[in-house]
């Protein structure tokens, strides 16, 4: 338990679970306020967004020369890593919503969740975790300007917002998760 517990902390999972209740929180306050819901995709995404990106800086430990010469297998740490960061997230969005008294739409979290976190990890191993948030924010932002329209590329470069039945938008998520998942895993965050 002493080393889980390590790992959390050298990982900064206290804070990052504080922003990620904290921007749920705010989000879902706002929206009471202006009379919305966290029912809007445009909403629950971002407040999935800003769950991921408050994980994001625990992508990389403090020292990554000694994480990558560390006698210890990082493969499925980084991939239990992930997997529980995308379900805090998604658990946190579900518990709002269904506190709310709001439909909750579990295969809208899932595909989000996952699809944002295959981002993550792509920034990760690419950027270092200090710059794992940029790809989601960057898709997110061409997801809110992106026309609503039926074509693939429309529903591809939208996927955040798409309903949960879009093919095209499901797939992108799956793509995503899998080749950002894959990336991290096997070569660990940026230096």
């Amino acid at each position: 338990m002493r080393r889980l517990t390590l790992y959390a902390r050298s990982r900064q999972a206290p804070a990052s679970l504080a922003v990620s209740v904290g921007s749920a929180l705010t989000v879902w306050a706002l929206a009471r306020i202006s009379g919305g819901s966290l029912e809007d995709p445009r909403l629950s995404t971002l407040v999935l967004f800003a769950g991921v990106a408050a994980f994001s800086v625990g992508l990389g430990g403090q020292d990554l020369a000694l994480d990558r010469t560390a006698a210890i297998r990082w493969m499925p740490r980084r991939a239990a890593h992930l997997l529980l960061c995308g379900a805090f997230v998604g658990g946190v969005l579900l518990t709002a919503q269904a506190l709310g008294g709001q439909p909750v739409s579990p295969s809208f979290v899932a595909r989000n969740s996952a699809g944002l976190l295959g981002l993550v990890a792509l920034g990760a191993a690419w950027g270092g975790a200090a710059y794992a948030w940029l790809p989601p924010f960057a898709w997110l932002s061409v997801s809110f300007v992106a026309p609503p329209s039926t074509g693939t590329v429309s529903q591809v470069l939208g996927w955040m917002l798409r309903e949960p039945g879009a093919q095209a938008a499901t797939w992108t998520a799956v793509v995503l998760a899998v080749v950002g998942t894959t990336v991290y895993v096997v070569g660990g965050p940026r230096r």
